[in-house]
């Protein structure tokens, strides 16, 4: 409860920039695909505006999981002197928060594009949550690591936040991965994010065609081996963590 009020009410803005930002994003893009590449509304089998939306609200949910995990322990200094509070009990609860603010807004999308015509209602559901659930596990395991990590050396969340702009260009999300050359192509699967945005997107668009390669067990092993790490850092440096 606590970090629920302070992440929707301690700011009056709060609920509108969680709404807005993606909707200015989406408005920028547009704007640039028009100007750019002379508009069009579809892409590889997908209208275009519903296709980014899903893959913008599916970074930010992996996004937000790391970047509010990164100042969840110092920012939870006090509560620490209870000693069955440990310094993973934040960054778990803000994993739990971000991922119910996120999917409630995406449910908000869903029924604003189906009011404005826009196919936005998944093909196959379950995929889809899974899917999502599978971002979500994904963005929880980077911020288990990276909160204990950044938490020991701080100069680890600032290379990160640095790093969220550069990670959203080439996880394919406001570009197709299918124009990227076909020799880059395999470095590009590299990147977890890239599986889950694109086996998503094949869940919500019945006709989408995506790169061959996309494979969710690759995500599954990023995400269950970056739990694995940050757990492991909580448990070893857990005194530490207390005391910085």
């Amino acid at each position: 409860m606590r970090e629920a009020i302070s992440r929707t009410m301690a700011d009056r803005m709060a609920w509108f920039w969680m709404i807005f930002e993606p909707i200015a994003f989406i408005g920028v893009m547009v704007a640039v695909r028009s100007l750019v590449m002379g508009g069009g509304r579809h892409i590889a089998g997908a209208d275009f505006i519903p296709w980014l939306v899903v893959g913008l609200l599916g970074f930010f949910l992996f996004r937000e999981n790391l970047m509010r995990a990164i100042g969840a322990v110092d920012a939870n200094k006090g509560l620490f002197a209870y000693r069955q509070v440990k310094p993973v009990d934040p960054v778990l609860v803000r994993a739990f928060l971000e991922g119910m603010l996120k999917s409630f807004i995406f449910l908000l999308f869903i029924a604003a594009g189906s009011l404005l015509k826009f196919d936005l209602v998944p093909a196959y559901p379950l995929g889809a949550i899974l899917d999502w659930l599978s971002l979500w596990a994904l963005g929880l395991g980077a911020g288990l690591t990276v909160s204990a990590a950044a938490a020991l050396v701080p100069e680890i969340g600032r290379i990160v936040r640095i790093l969220t702009l550069p990670l959203l260009i080439l996880s394919g999300v406001i570009f197709p991965i299918n124009y990227i050359p076909h020799e880059f192509r395999q470095y590009v699967l590299w990147n977890p994010i890239v599986h889950g945005l694109e086996s998503m997107r094949l869940s919500f668009f019945e006709g989408y065609h995506t790169l061959d390669g996309i494979d969710m067990t690759y995500l599954w092993l990023w995400a269950l081996g970056l739990m694995t790490l940050g757990l492991m850092l909580h448990v070893r440096f857990a005194g530490r963590l207390k005391a910085q």
